[in-house]
Parts: structure tokens; C-alpha cells; sequence
């Protein structure tokens, strides 16, 4: 019997991706985050899962916030760190697996999850650590495609999200997973990505802030 393949680390996938000068979703922070503002505070701590080439995380430290960013690919974490010196802030990044990876426990005043999409096995468990790591009366605050999604690229053209509807994210799924959190506000949208970037056109998304009891 041929040997079995190896199958490829976690991160080969967005290695890959990410294995170009030009930052396949841009440079800017994402919109919904930035309306965050008037809820962030300087020297606070923000743990920013998935942030890939650390657009968000840099933008929360160019706010005055303690940066943690996670992200399983080695090229992501490479060049979040580029970005953070560049646009002349510090940032803790990590790469590790966040189905894998040790989570701190209340030990962050916010915590982003910027279109993070996983299998719903392991959805459900990350959303938990997420949860059980910010500190009492921290905030996290998420967005997500929504499975109407995939209409809207066979409609529109629009470019972004998961291939699989089951990694995408809904108002109940969010309720659930959320659970033990204070709902501040949740709502299905449509936003415009604009033309440029992994992200592009009209897009349905789900958006939402919680916040852990004090």
C-alpha cells in the first residue's frame, strides 16, 4: 500500500495567499470596526483573531490599545508586524492555530473577529475562547458574511467569503455561540467593498458588539 500524503500544515493555504508585496485586503481597517471608536480606549488590551496581515490590529494600536494578533499563517504574522513598523506602532503577533492555540483567559478589554470563518465545529469553539478571554465589561466585536452571500456573488459578481455556506455566519448562530455575552447590537447588512482587494462588491454580512458581564 503507497504511503498516505502528508497533508499540508494548517497555514499553507494562506502562506500562499499572502506570499506577495501588495496586502490582498488592503491596508485600512475594516469600516465596522472603525465605527467603533468612541467605544475603544487607549492602553487597553485588544486580541485580534485571524487578522491575517494585520490590518485591524494595527489600526487598534495606532488607537493607543495593547495589540495581540493571532493568525495560523507564518506570512500573515510577517507581514502584520511589517505594517505595525511602517505605520510606526508595536503589536504582539502570533502564529499559532486558534483551534490549537492556548487562549489567555480574561485577559482583553476587546476582542475583533473580522471575517473569521471556520468549519462549525471548530466555529463554535473559537467563538467560545473568544468569549471566555475578554475581561468582565469587555467587548467583542464581530463581523461575518452571511449565506446570502453566495447569491450575491451569483448576482452581482461580488467577490469574498467562504466557498462553504456552512462557514458562514447568521444573527441566531451568533445569538447562540454568544450566549453568555450581552447582546450591545447585532443586525444583517449589505455593505459595499468597493472595486479593489480579496474582498469586492456587494456583500451581506452580519454585524455585531457584545460585551461580557461585569
Amino acid at each position: 500500500m503507497p504511503p498516505m500524503p502528508t497533508p499540508p500544515p494548517p497555514g499553507a493555504f494562506w502562506d500562499e495567499r499572502y506570499r506577495t508585496d501588495a496586502y490582498i485586503y488592503g491596508e485600512q481597517s475594516t469600516p465596522y470596526l472603525v465605527a467603533q471608536r468612541e467605544r475603544l480606549r487607549p492602553r487597553t488590551t485588544a486580541l485580534v483573531p485571524g487578522d491575517g496581515e494585520g490590518r485591524d490590529g494595527v489600526w487598534l494600536a495606532e488607537q493607543g490599545l495593547d495589540v495581540t494578533t493571532v493568525d495560523v499563517s507564518a506570512e500573515g504574522v510577517r507581514k502584520a508586524l511589517e505594517l505595525a513598523q511602517r505605520r510606526g506602532v508595536t503589536l504582539a503577533a502570533v502564529q499559532a492555530d486558534l483551534t490549537t492555540w492556548e487562549w489567555p483567559v480574561a485577559a482583553f478589554d476587546l476582542v475583533a473577529s473580522i471575517y473569521l470563518h471556520l468549519p462549525p465545529a471548530a466555529r463554535a469553539a473559537v467563538h467560545r475562547r473568544m468569549a471566555e478571554a475578554l475581561r468582565p465589561g469587555g467587548l467583542l466585536v464581530i463581523e461575518a458574511f452571511r449565506p446570502e452571500q453566495v447569491r450575491f456573488r451569483e448576482a452581482y459578481g461580488s467577490v469574498g467569503g467562504p466557498q462553504a455556506v456552512e462557514m458562514m455566519m447568521t444573527e441566531a448562530m451568533l445569538r447562540e455561540d454568544f450566549a453568555d455575552l450581552d447582546v450591545v447590537e447585532l443586525a444583517s447588512e449589505e455593505t459595499d467593498h468597493g472595486n479593489d482587494g480579496a474582498h469586492r462588491g456587494r456583500a451581506a454580512v452580519v454585524r455585531g458588539v457584545f460585551r461580557r458581564p461585569a
